[in-house]
């Protein structure tokens, strides 16, 4: 199936900002927590927000600064995280087919995140390819941009805000998954994608009543990827499609 490309009116760059502004509900919330919990762990402002600029992914962040404030041997800090980006070995061969001929694509891939991922995957195919790369960079910019500030934010200012308004700290927790889930909500649309996706929410649940929260989601998106697939191979056998 081919998508239809429709060039945008206004400069790429700047439709990838605006496109992006959604996702600056769940990233800043997290960053601020991020940059408080940083410095509740011994770090300072400036070697929080380096972490931010450098390291850019939300869960091997909160884990680097617990291992490294546990005392953790840097070899075991620097496997765990990786181990836990593993899961852009996945996102690459999925988004490689919209990326056009250009040297600053791996550059820009510093800024490919979940939330990034899912964004591009869905709008890429829709733009022209001399309009993918500034489109790309608008919305991976803005989105890196306000983790560096969220961070920033929460490690000089954090303990203030939780003090002004303490619902803030009940709130913040929720702000990721909820941006999850409205990314995920549209792909409902397609019986093949609400199969996997509910497969995967409930292998998910199930791991976490039993108590294998850490089991939990490897194991919900490996269902939920063997679904994916298995179905399309049933629609191909069968001669139809459930696109």
């Amino acid at each position: 199936m081919t998508t239809r490309t429709q060039p945008l009116s206004a400069a790429p760059w700047l439709t990838g900002m605006r496109e992006a502004i959604p996702l600056l509900g769940g990233y800043i919330p997290v960053a601020i927590s991020f940059g408080l919990i940083a410095i509740q762990a011994g770090f300072t402002a400036w070697e929080a927000t380096l972490i931010s600029v450098l390291v850019y992914a939300g869960a091997s962040q909160f884990l680097f600064i617990g291992m490294a404030a546990a005392g953790a041997p840097l070899w075991l800090v620097v496997a765990m995280t990786l181990l836990i980006n593993a899961r852009h070995l996945v996102y690459a061969p999925n988004l490689a087919p919209w990326l056009t001929a250009s040297r600053h694509w791996p550059w820009l891939m510093h800024g490919l995140t979940d939330q990034v991922f899912a964004l591009a995957h869905s709008r890429l195919p829709q733009l022209p390819e001399h309009q993918r790369l500034g489109w790309y960079t608008g919305a991976a910019l803005l989105a890196w941009a306000s983790w560096i500030a969220g961070t920033l934010l929460g490690a000089v200012a954090g303990d203030w805000l939780m003090s002004q308004w303490p619902l803030l700290g009940e709130v913040m927790p929720f702000a990721l998954p909820a941006l999850f889930l409205v990314l995920v909500m549209p792909r409902f649309t397609s019986r093949r994608w609400a199969l996997a996706l509910c497969l995967t929410i409930v292998t998910a649940m199930i791991c976490t009543l039993a108590g294998f929260t850490n089991l939990g989601i490897p194991l919900a998106a490996l269902c939920g990827a063997l679904c994916f697939y298995l179905v399309k191979f049933d629609s191909r056998q069968a001669g139809g499609s459930h696109e």
